[in-house]
């Protein structure tokens, strides 16, 4: 059976409460699945929802980090802050963070060094848009986002980083990528991470799909060789969907 890693992204949604409730849930029923697990609650529900998950196979995320330790960044959440709370990985470069809050490859490889100092594993979102793909830029844009989001991370830090594929046209929109186009990105993305690093690395990156992941794709998508696991995001909020994920074999 192929290990996969499998991540929930919550993204503004579920109070502490419902958060809480959900995360109990989880707990119980994917107790007994190999894959390695995820869920990222938003930030008011994660310290909740880690008293949770504690001596579980969940591992606790958060979908962002600021790119200070400490100071005068007003709505900002410090790493220091997240290790405290018991948060052991940390979504960075989400494309709702590159194309709603503007933030910059440069900005996100910030954030990603300071995670990587502070021991977080981090999962590193890339991704085309529709216009981007549609003008022959898919190449150059996964390129670009590779090498400046790594900037300065060296090959024994790439252990602690996963790749996550998120074509952006498909997140939301219940449109995927075939598993086809979808193996061929990470196939693209493999080789890149081998003429920055090195074949180990590429071989040995874990490297996730998504973009409208849900039971009834989940298969085909992560039969493809080159596809790790899911991070999976609206469908991470149900029961009914997210088990099934969750615990898929392949």
């Amino acid at each position: 059976m192929k290990h996969l890693y499998i991540a929930g992204n919550w993204k503004m949604h579920k109070t502490i409460e419902e958060a809480v409730s959900f995360a109990k849930i989880l707990r119980e029923r994917l107790s007994a699945t190999s894959h390695t697990l995820m869920v990222a609650p938003p930030f008011t529900a994660l310290a909740s929802v880690a008293q949770v998950l504690k001596g579980s196979n969940i591992r606790l995320g958060a979908q962002n980090m600021g790119q200070e330790e400490s100071g005068a960044h007003t709505g900002e959440i410090s790493p220091l802050m997240l290790k405290e709370i018991g948060v052991s990985t940390v979504i960075l470069g989400h494309s709702e963070r590159r194309h709603t809050y503007l933030e910059s490859n440069e900005l996100i490889n910030k954030k990603v060094l300071l995670a990587l100092k502070h021991n977080f594993e981090v999962i590193l979102c890339i991704g085309e848009t529709l216009a981007e793909r549609e003008s022959g830029k898919l190449e150059q844009v996964i390129h670009e986002q590779l090498e400046k989001g790594l900037a300065g991370v060296s090959k024994e830090a790439m252990r602690s980083i996963v790749i996550a594929y998120e074509p952006v046209w498909a997140i939301g929109t219940g449109k995927n990528a075939t598993p086809d186009d979808a193996e061929a990105v990470h196939v693209f993305i493999r080789n890149v991470l081998a003429k920055m690093y090195s074949d180990e690395v590429a071989k040995n990156t874990i490297i996730q799909y998504g973009g409208s992941v849900k039971p009834e794709n989940i298969q085909a998508l992560m039969s493809m060789p080159n596809i790790n696991g899911a991070l999976v995001g609206g469908a991470s909020l149900k029961e009914d969907q997210f088990v099934p994920i969750a615990t898929v074999v392949v």
